[in-house]
């Protein structure tokens, strides 16, 4: 039996954790034949994407913040001001988010969280299907996953 000794460290270390990135990539590239193909190619970076809605008085009126990566829209957050709630401006700045990273970046997929307290019916309802459930993630709280084909 080998005996290593280990010093265990905790604490934050940007320098740390972007050669841990780039080991667990190259680990998870050697692995896998599908990540090894998109290794090189554009839909390998993440690329930011923002839709927002501004008011006629100039005002954040709501918004939607994500990114694309690997043929998916991974939807961030989307937010809509309480005063424009209920006349579908979430869903207006979703169909774009979608139609942006559709059309013009080649995704097939969409995947959102959200909180039991937040909007899944909301994304139900613009035609997500539950794909994961963490219940008590916060305490109290149940976290979903939900995916959407796009096109």
């Amino acid at each position: 039996m080998v005996c290593r000794m280990f010093r265990i460290e905790a604490e934050v270390d940007k320098a740390r954790r972007d050669l841990l990135r780039s080991r667990l990539r190259d680990t998870n590239t050697a692995a896998s034949p599908v990540l090894a193909a998109l290794r090189g190619t554009p839909g390998a970076r993440e690329v930011p994407l923002h839709v927002w809605a501004v008011d006629a008085a100039g005002d954040l009126a709501g918004g939607l913040v994500g990114h694309t990566w690997a043929a998916w829209l991974h939807v961030t957050y989307l937010w809509v001001d309480g005063r424009h709630r209920g006349a579908g401006l979430g869903a207006r700045l979703l169909t774009e988010a979608e139609r942006l990273a559709g059309q013009d970046r080649g995704c097939r997929a969409a995947r959102v969280e959200t909180w039991d307290f937040q909007a899944p019916e909301f994304y139900r309802k613009q035609g997500y299907e539950v794909v994961g459930v963490i219940p008590d993630y916060p305490p109290g709280i149940t976290e979903y996953t939900l995916t959407r084909r796009l096109g």
